[in-house]
């Protein structure tokens, strides 16, 4: 498992080299295809994560949850499987509203995007589809190396209000679209998180989801041994498909069933 963490925080940090610009029209169009590589309309998306969560000097954790979105209504469903004290716990989004669900008090809180999901270093909004080309303005894009491939870096501003993040970079591959890295910044300019996503998956339909994310928090962590370590979280995507769920699967009654 450190591994795999030492590899993913490799593939963080090394290998920008810039070369030649794009075009403006070249750089937007990339941008919509990265859009478009996380949104799944016409189809619901299904998918167990398992998130393995490390702390600095408190060793790690494990939460697993079973996800369900409908990106064409804005609907997306997690229900919590594991660890045991959480099982039955989840979320569901509708009409531009999320809500979490405790099965201890049997209540529903309205939370939002940009909230931590279960405790870990992913936010909420992870899960769903990304908006760069609508919600923000590119200020900057080049042709850049991240490790092994041939990206694009961009640098974006927020245009929209209801954002979790006023600035962003994105570095997209070039020749698919698909976002292997992820900064986000506040308006200040301090990098706040960091998001890598070396690995990639073909399902059954020929979409591409991630396998394997790793998200940093650039703002929790503690010193060891004199240096800075940061709280991160593995992501690992499984089981992955594209069947329809019946309506009642993106509600709130379907959460109080589950978790009876």
């Amino acid at each position: 498992m450190k591994k795999f963490f030492v590899i993913l925080t490799l593939f963080i940090s090394f290998g920008i080299l810039f070369a030649q610009d794009i075009s403006p029209d070249e750089a937007f169009n990339l941008l919509l295809k990265a859009d478009s590589t996380t949104n799944f309309e016409g189809t619901d998306f299904n998918a167990y994560y398992s998130l393995v969560q490390e702390k600095p000097g408190q060793g790690t954790s494990l939460t697993e949850a079973v996800m369900h979105r409908r990106d064409s209504k804005g609907w997306f469903t997690i229900l919590i499987t594991k660890p045991s004290n959480d099982k039955g716990k989840g979320y569901v989004q509708f009409d531009d509203v999320l809500w979490f669900y405790d099965p201890h008090d049997n209540q529903f809180t309205f939370t939002s995007s940009a909230n931590k999901f279960n405790n870990t270093n992913v936010n909420n909004g992870d899960f769903a589809p990304m908006h760069f080309a609508r919600d923000y303005s590119i200020e900057s894009a080049k042709r850049v190396k991240l490790g092994t491939y041939n990206c694009v870096n961009f640098v974006l501003k927020a245009t929209a209000k209801k954002v979790d993040y006023p600035e962003i970079r994105l570095w997209v591959t070039e020749d698919d679209g698909l976002i292997r890295k992820k900064e986000d910044y506040s308006l200040s300019g301090q990098l706040l998180r960091t998001t890598a996503i070396p690995s990639y998956q073909k399902a059954s339909n020929g979409r591409s989801v991630p396998y394997k994310m790793l998200v940093v928090d650039n703002l929790r962590g503690k010193k060891i041994d004199g240096k800075m370590q940061y709280e991160k979280t593995q992501v690992t995507v499984t089981n992955v498909n594209f069947e329809l769920q019946q309506d009642v699967v993106y509600t709130k009654n379907y959460l109080e069933m589950m978790a009876k």
